[in-house]
């Protein structure tokens, strides 16, 4: 009898974790998007307010086009995420939000997500992470309503990180680039 109630109660607990494992990030509303979250994020100042570091608007694609769709790079800002890390934090949403919201008056246009990492890791661990951070932006878009079919995903992971950069300075490398795809 004990064992089928220790059994009991270990099945329960195996469903109640499993369950909350399957939930989605909900949209934040612009107005209310808060500061980046904890998570051994390293902001390179100690005010707490985090500025990430500016980068040029240049694109991986020489030719300006992506699978044969003219591509529109730097309209909207990187994605940026903490070391390690797929999860978006609720100050990088609104990003996102105004890719989405832009994306709904352009019926016709879609969106390249390019997951990026730090040089942290080996090759195949951030070619991954890249992807995870790029689907992560996927889910999210999709949630705000957003066509998967016009979402695309790319995995850069670390391929051209700067390396040698200590983990606070290699925040520019920990990023989705938002591409508009005409």
């Amino acid at each position: 009898m004990i064992h089928n109630i220790r059994n009991v109660f270990i099945l329960i607990s195996a469903i109640l974790l499993l369950s909350a494992c399957t939930r989605t990030q909900l949209p934040t509303p612009l107005d209310t998007a808060s500061g980046f979250g904890g998570e051994g994020f390293v902001p390179g100042e100690t005010s707490g307010e985090w500025n990430p570091p500016a980068r040029e608007a240049g694109s991986s694609y020489n030719d300006g086009t992506y699978n044969g769709r003219p591509t529109v790079v730097g309209l909207f800002k990187p994605v940026y995420f903490n070391f390690d890390s797929s999860s978006i934090a609720a100050s990088e949403r609104e990003k996102l939000q105004k890719a989405a919201q832009y994306l709904s008056k352009n019926k016709s246009f879609g969106i390249l997500l390019e997951g990026r990492c730090d040089w942290y890791g080996t090759a195949d661990y951030n070619l991954a992470l890249g992807e995870q951070r790029a689907n992560s932006a996927r889910n999210y878009l999709s949630t705000l309503g957003i066509n998967d079919s016009r979402i695309e995903t790319l995995s850069k992971g670390s391929l051209e990180a700067t390396s040698g950069l200590a983990k606070n300075q290699s925040v520019q490398d920990r990023r989705v680039d938002i591409i508009i795809l005409k």
